[in-house]
């Protein structure tokens, strides 16, 4: 298992999207939700993913090819 810190920027055109069900979903990712900021024009999560390695690398790749911008908190 391995755990990784995450920002999630959203584009407004996916605010409305269940991303975050999605990463539990299709990864298997533990998912806490650390802070978030959400308005109608943009909005930004910051989480802390648990799950196997290659998964969070692919949730990773996913969500940069859904169109969100994602910072690494950790270290």
């Amino acid at each position: 298992m391995s755990t990784r810190t995450l920002r999630l920027n959203y584009p407004p055109s996916l605010l409305r999207q269940p991303i975050i069900n999605e990463l539990i979903r299709r990864f298997d990712l533990r998912v806490n939700i650390l802070q978030a900021h959400i308005t109608l024009e943009e909005g930004w999560i910051e989480i802390q993913a648990t799950g196997d390695p290659q998964a969070l690398d692919e949730a990773v790749a996913w969500l940069v090819d859904d169109g969100l911008t994602i910072e690494t908190l950790d270290g």
